[in-house]
This record gives C-alpha cells, structure tokens and sequence, in this order.
C-alpha cells in the first residue's frame, strides 16, 4: 500500500503537468515528447549498457537527436519517418562495429517512432486534443482496472514467464474499462463514429498490454527490475509510458489509414 500511495502522489503531480501541456499542444506538447523521447532511450541504453563504448553512445544520441529535433520543430510526420531510415541504418552499423548488435538501433526506433506519433496525433487542432484525450483515456483506464481486477480476481497468468504479477482477469477487466473510457471520451467530444472508435479502443487497450509486456521482457532480459529511479513510485520513463508508447503508435497507424500521415486524428475524430 506504501508504494500505491507513492504511485498515486507521483501521478497527481505529472498528470496536471502533462494534461496542461497537452491542452497547449503545438511546441510546449512537441518539447514534452521530445524530453520523453531522450528519457526514454537514456534509459534503454543504460538497461542495454551501450555507454560503454563511448564512441558508439554519442554517435546513438547524434542520430537519435534527428527525428526527434525535426518531430521538435514541427516537420511533417511522413518526411521524419523517412529520414528514420538512413538514421536507423547508421546505427545498426555503430551498432555492428561496436560488437552491440542492434540494440542502439532499436532503442532509437522504440524512442522516436511513438513520440512522432504523438506528435502527430496532437498537432494543433481540436480534433488532435481529443485523440490524444482518447489515448489518455483508453491507456490509464486499462493500467488501473488491469491492476486492481487482477488483484481482485485473480486467476491464470498472462505471462508468467515475463511479468509474473499479470492475470488474464486483469487483461480482461482493463480491455473492457479502456473501451468504456474510450467511448465516454468519443460520446464526450462529438464524434459521428464512435461505435468505430470503440473498435479503435479495444485495439489501443491490447496494444497498450502488449507494449507494458515488451517493457517488462526488456527488463527480465537485463536484469533490471525498473528502467530508472527517475520516478518515485513509478521507476522509470519507460516504466510510466510503456502502455502509452505502444497505445499512440498503433493509433497513429489507424488515423493514416483513415486520414493520411500528416493529419492522423483528422479522421479519427471528425465531428
């Protein structure tokens, strides 16, 4: 319980900080996704230990700072997902030459893919602050009742192998209060398919597990049991935002297919 309290004082003080930032959007929410884009690959080298070789550390945050300083300054989405792919090559071959394999490269991608997306989504526009609204909305109604069902219900393991702590009750219970929070947020701001977006949101709550159990396997694999200390309560960056990174990148997947890349929550959530 001491370390709930914990959780629930850190919260109270990031959310009010991250909603005010998020209702600004433009460049103080396009600051914040970059901050959260270097946090979170900071803490991914440090699990992986590519510090070590000093050369290839500074040569992954040179090549990390590309997208997430064009994602920064606003250029278009389409245009910094392809100059990703010569900046991910190019780390696959520090990576390759320091004898790391392509554990830089995947840290630039987990790190800048998802904060491009939210950028993205949120743009500058109403229909960005409800998709990002949205997203909040699925992701933490599926953290908290995927808990405290679980903890209630009990029952079968989701992955015992990888986070022990997970039952398919609470994968259940969160599915199924991310789809109502989601509908309450579509029904809320207006929008003439929510029925379409309630599909939407049952997609982002197992995206959001899926992403919780990639960063809980990450983990397991190096030995740590939290990404950083960054966050009292919470551990790390990572640990905070590993349901929301997944979340956002398959929400920004889904508005491209509906509206283009360049303004994914156009489609989403067209009054």
């Amino acid at each position: 319980m001491s370390n709930l309290r914990l959780r629930i004082l850190s919260a109270l003080v990031m959310a009010p900080a991250v909603l005010l930032l998020t209702w600004l959007g433009g460049l103080p929410f396009r600051l914040l996704v970059v901050a959260t884009g270097f946090a979170i690959f900071y803490e991914w080298a440090h699990m992986a230990a590519l510090g070590r070789q000093r050369v290839a550390w500074v040569a992954y945050v040179l090549l990390l700072a590309v997208p997430l300083v064009m994602t920064g300054a606003g250029v278009a989405a389409d245009v910094t997902l392809v100059a990703m792919l010569p900046v991910l090559l190019a780390a696959l071959a520090v990576g390759s030459f320091a004898g790391q394999g392509a554990w830089g490269a995947s840290g630039i991608a987990y790190a800048a893919i998802p904060c491009l997306a939210f950028a993205a989504l949120r743009g500058s526009d109403t229909a960005g602050l409800a998709a990002i609204g949205f997203l909040f909305a699925v992701v933490w109604a599926t953290d908290v009742f995927a808990y405290f069902v679980g903890r209630a219900v009990g029952g079968p393991k989701l992955a015992p192998a990888i986070s022990p702590g997970k039952t398919w009750s609470g994968a259940v219970g969160g599915a199924v209060f991310g789809v109502v929070a989601g509908i309450a947020v579509a029904v809320a701001v207006g929008t003439a398919h929510w029925q379409t977006l309630a599909l939407a949101a049952l997609f982002l709550s197992v995206a959001s597990q899926i992403g919780d159990l990639f960063e809980s396997w990450i983990k397991r694999r190096f030995g740590a049991k939290d990404s950083s200390r960054l966050i009292p309560g919470h551990g790390g960056v990572m640990d905070r935002v590993d349901g929301l990174v997944a979340a956002a990148t398959a929400l920004y997947v889904v508005g491209w297919l509906m509206s283009g890349a360049a303004r994914p929550a156009a489609g989403l959530f067209a009054s």
